[in-house]
Formats: structure tokens, sequence, C-alpha cells
């Protein structure tokens, strides 16, 4: 892989089955079963065909409706899900938040969990102890919460700490899955501001939103996914322009094919 390049997927599709039958119950099971019938299921496309090159220190949006394949990609990058056809290569260290509280210990306080974020993410404990009161500050949890059990916190303050962590790894790449939308007002800003601090540092940055002028103001790419496929590729004025088109009065790029 070229060296100016972060992140290389070659023709990617990833396909899953899910259950279809309405009673999945135990005896639902065991009845299918002692009359020889197997669960249905069906084959999902998440993800066809895709390839494409992000470059180091690029910012990518990724816009698309809900079911577009945009989690399914972000995790597939991430390496929590793995390809069903071609390949993801990755050249450089990953942080990633793509879903709030996602390796969380509930029962651990939030300082605890800070570290485990970290440990997790590469760093060694000294290093990660140097910055937990930073990150902790950055979070801005109310007064005692850093050190109580995240079970008794609120999807919320969830938020602020998976943000504040996640931001807070220098990572050469960073994945952000409606990331931004965590917490209140205040701390929106708060993370709108360090996305601006990232991507002034030329770190390369993928973002999920459906925060459009989210897309518009930090991205300098954008891709837009419908139902697996890669649709458009390129600045993120005119992608974002197409998909509101889309969402307004339903059209496609003429070149679309429902594969």
């Amino acid at each position: 892989m070229p060296e100016e390049l972060a992140i290389r997927i070659e023709d990617l599709s990833i396909r899953y089955k899910i259950n279809v039958d309405h009673k999945r119950t135990l005896k639902n099971m065991v009845m299918r079963a002692s009359l020889g019938e197997s669960v249905r299921t069906r084959t999902v496309e998440a993800v066809k065909h895709l390839s494409l090159d992000v470059k180091h220190g690029s910012v990518l949006g990724i816009v698309g409706a809900n079911g577009a394949g945009k989690s399914t990609l972000m995790r597939s990058i991430a390496g929590i899900l793995p390809p069903t056809e071609g390949r993801i290569i990755v050249n450089g260290k990953v942080s990633t938040l793509l879903a709030l509280g996602v390796g969380f210990n509930p029962a651990l306080s939030g300082r605890d969990n800070i570290i485990l974020g970290g440990l997790a993410s590469g760093m060694t404990r000294d290093e990660i102890e140097d910055k937990t009161d930073e990150i902790a500050a950055f979070a801005d949890l109310p007064d005692g919460f850093i050190d109580m059990p995240v079970r008794t916190y609120s999807s919320g303050m969830y938020g602020r700490v998976a943000f504040s962590v996640a931001v807070s790894m220098k990572p050469d790449i960073l994945l952000l899955d409606e990331a931004l939308s965590a917490g209140d007002a205040s701390f929106k800003e708060k993370s709108f501001n360090k996305m601006r601090e990232l991507c002034a540092e030329a770190r390369t940055i993928i973002i999920v939103s459906h925060a459009l002028a989210t897309i518009t103001d930090l991205c300098d790419t954008a891709l837009w996914l419908h139902k697996g496929n890669m649709l458009s590729n390129g600045k993120p004025d005119a992608i974002v322009e197409e998909y509101l088109k889309f969402l307004n009065v339903g059209t496609l790029p003429s070149n679309y094919e429902d594969m």
C-alpha cells in the first residue's frame, strides 16, 4: 500500500444472516428441531463491493440513511467485523468511538474505565495515568461522578467520558460514529472544537453523522452510502447537496443500481 494512505479498502463486501422467525421461543425452536426444520434466516448485504482509499491526514465524512451500511463499514475498518469478501488495510494506530460506552465495565468507575480504555488503545499504564485527570476534566462530569460506577451514569455522561477517552489517545486514525451528538449543547460545542484541533494536527479521521453541517464543516472529503453501495465520493458540499436532494425528493444518482 502506498505510504501516503492510511486506509485502503479493496472490493469490500459484508454479509450476515438474521433470524426471520417471528416466534423465536424455546418451544418453537425445539418443535422445529424435532420436525427437522431449520430456523428461517435471510441474508443481509450490508456493504457491497466497496473500494476506497483514505489518505493520511484527511477527514472523511460518511452520510446515508439508516441501514445504509455506515456503522457496519466503520466496525469493519476498526477490525471488529471481518469482511465477507475483499480486504481492508489499515496503516496506523486506531482509536474508535462507535457506540456510547462500548468496552466500558459498568461496575467500574469512570476513572477506572478511562484507564482501561487507554490500555486497550496501546498506551502504557504510566502514560494513561498521566492523562487521566486531563481526560476527566474534559468530560466535565458532575462532582464526584468520575469516581462512581458508570452504571449510574446517564447516556449523556456515558457519551462525555467515551468521547473524551477516544480523542485523548492521540491516534493516527480516529473513527467516530455519531460521537459528536453526545452530551448537552455546551459539551457538543467543546467536542466540535476538539475535533477542529485534531483536524489541524493532520490526523486521519472518519466521521459518520446525520448532522450534515458537521460533515461540511469538518471534512475535506465525503461519501454517500445507500443500501450498502457507495453512490458518490467527493467534496463534502457536493455530496451533502446530492444527499439532501434524495431526502427531499427521493432522487438517486443516474448511475445507481441496487445490486
